[in-house]
């Protein structure tokens, strides 16, 4: 995955907004997954991923259904973010994310 911006981790959580509250932490994990694939597939061919983009975790959201930009004091956006953080934290290079 490439390197994250502010904007990377906003738009992954609007995606995630999206989601089901049960569903979320998947989706988390699944985007950091598809990003990381997306950079690898942009470096072996040297064109972006057809469904995910450039290697960028907003390249990967943007595939997704998002919500309008909420405000940083929602609770449920603020939950989001926090699940966004934790899968980029959770994040083996070259592999996504780990599984527990």
């Amino acid at each position: 995955m490439r390197p994250l911006c502010w904007s990377d981790l906003t738009i992954a959580a609007r995606a995630l907004k999206c989601a089901p509250l049960g569903g979320r932490w998947v989706k988390a994990r699944k985007l950091v997954q598809q990003a990381d694939a997306a950079d690898r597939y942009r470096k072996k061919f040297q064109k972006n991923h057809p469904a995910w983009g450039n290697g960028t975790l907003m390249s990967a959201a943007h595939a997704q259904s998002l919500v309008d930009e909420p405000r940083l004091n929602d609770p449920d956006f603020q939950d989001c973010l926090f699940m966004v953080v934790s899968a980029v934290q959770r994040r083996v290079p070259g592999r996504g994310v780990a599984s527990f």
